[in-house]
């Protein structure tokens, strides 16, 4: 279906009603718009504090769950307490700034160190290509290539990812397209069966879980949430089909509509103080 524009004072009264509240968020294209390349790492001083505003609420719990590689998100959220999910929530930094890996790294990275070499063979000397490695994932963006080169590369990469998995243990990994876009990594790096481990891990049934996310990706995350009978927010500037309940149009309205749920749920904002 195609959700409707979110009624923002009303979705606020009801995160903000709830007893207990699980707030997941997506990072880039979610609370901040995409940075030029995957590996740029841009820290907003403001989404760090409205982040810790939340996480400082009552009855609240923030977890940041995102595509990227930990070490990134750690450093655009530089915030204690909350839980860090790096590579669709592989790589787990628990509030108690505890780190923990859902999957064995020795049975991960000998494919991806085989196939790496030939993903970039295949964009060597082309324009508009980038080759991400995430550790754990590897990703082929191609957003600003040609389309008709871009198709031709992509096809390949799924082709040589397809032959490098092809020995490896049925369900290890799993290949995502895109547009414009090819991954390989572990099967577990899906954001949706990262919600439904930490459900498991620490259920609490009288706690209203919401997730908010832009993406396909975080479509799997929907579905989990909604099984648990939580809440979907897509950010989309246009209607588009989604398992979200309703669509705000930009990380600008995604941190608009957090800062009146901080507001809301107790916690003031910072004084500044003149310099």
């Amino acid at each position: 279906m195609t959700p409707p524009v979110c009624e923002m004072i009303s979705l606020v009264e009801r995160l903000a009603s709830a007893s207990a509240l699980r707030l997941y968020l997506d990072y880039d294209g979610t609370l901040a718009d995409f940075a030029p390349t995957p590996d740029d790492v841009l820290p907003d001083p403001e989404i760090a504090d409205l982040i810790c505003r939340l996480a400082q609420a009552p009855r609240t719990e923030v977890a940041i769950i995102s595509g990227r590689r930990l070490s990134h998100i750690e450093a655009l959220v530089p915030v204690a307490g909350i839980l860090l999910a790096g590579t669709y929530g592989i790589e787990l930094r628990w509030p108690s700034g505890a780190t923990s890996y859902r999957v064995d790294w020795s049975a991960i990275r000998p494919v991806l160190d085989e196939l790496k070499p030939r993903w970039a063979a295949l964009i060597s000397n082309q324009q508009g290509f980038y080759l991400e490695d995430k550790n754990w994932a590897m990703a082929l963006h191609a957003r600003f290539a040609d389309d008709s080169a871009a198709a031709v590369a992509l096809e390949s990469a799924q082709r040589l990812a397809a032959e490098a998995i092809r020995t490896a243990p049925a369900g290890q990994f799993r290949i995502l397209g895109g547009h414009k876009f090819l991954e390989i990594g572990p099967a577990q790096a899906n954001k949706g069966s990262t919600i439904e481990f930490l459900s498991d891990r620490d259920p609490q049934p009288d706690a209203l879980l919401v997730y908010i996310g832009d993406d396909d990706k975080d479509e799997e995350a929907f579905a989990a949430i909604l099984a648990q009978n939580g809440l979907a927010v897509v950010v989309a500037k246009e209607d588009r089909p989604s398992l979200a309940a309703c669509r705000v149009p930009s990380p600008v309205a995604v941190r608009e509509l957090l800062q009146l749920l901080a507001d809301r749920r107790g916690v003031p904002p910072p004084v500044e103080t003149a310099g």
